[in-house]
């Protein structure tokens, strides 16, 4: 599958299959984000993976979302370094890790998988879960497996609205 498709085709997957991720397939979407560019190459980040069911209970309540202890994997990106802020006055945390856990995303989906990338969770909650030292801050979770859901059709703002030529321009 060509980048161009696993774009469109990736979809926000909230029902999973009882089957398990091929370990070649969890490498492949690993290595996707330990692939993907950070600032100052210093790729300050780890991902956590998550397979016992226990635990993926656990973060799925930390989360306030059901569906994600379904997902036979669930890997959890976790920046080393969260005081990092570059001089666009953005945290380097923010930008590297939405860089790799959107590879992570395209490969799953290239491979046949699903995910669902999740913001919303109890930071303390899952830090205590995953035993994540304080002065780390946890970015995603990213539920992996098989759809169990139809693909949904994606509603998407045309380009028009959503891009501005030489300078910005609030409608």
């Amino acid at each position: 599958m060509d980048v161009f498709e696993a774009i469109k085709k990736r979809f926000s997957c909230r029902g999973y299959k009882l089957q398990p991720v091929e370990e070649e397939k969890l490498i492949q979407i690993l290595e996707a984000g330990r692939l993907a560019p950070s600032a100052h190459n210093a790729q300050d980040w780890k991902f956590v993976v998550v397979k016992n069911e226990a635990t993926r209970k656990k973060l799925a309540q930390a989360a306030g979302q059901p569906f994600i202890a379904e997902a036979p994997v669930v890997i959890v990106a976790v920046a080393l370094d969260p005081e990092h802020v570059l001089s666009s006055e953005v945290p380097a945390y923010a930008l590297n890790l939405a860089i790799a856990v959107d590879h992570m995303t395209l490969a799953a989906t290239a491979l046949g998988l699903a995910t669902c990338w999740i913001g919303a969770f109890d930071q303390e909650e899952v830090k205590r879960i995953l035993e994540i030292p304080q002065e780390y801050k946890v970015v995603a979770l990213l539920p992996v497996g098989y759809s169990a859901q139809p693909e949904g059709k994606k509603s998407r703002k045309s380009l028009e609205e959503i891009i501005c030529l030489e300078k910005f321009e609030d409608d």
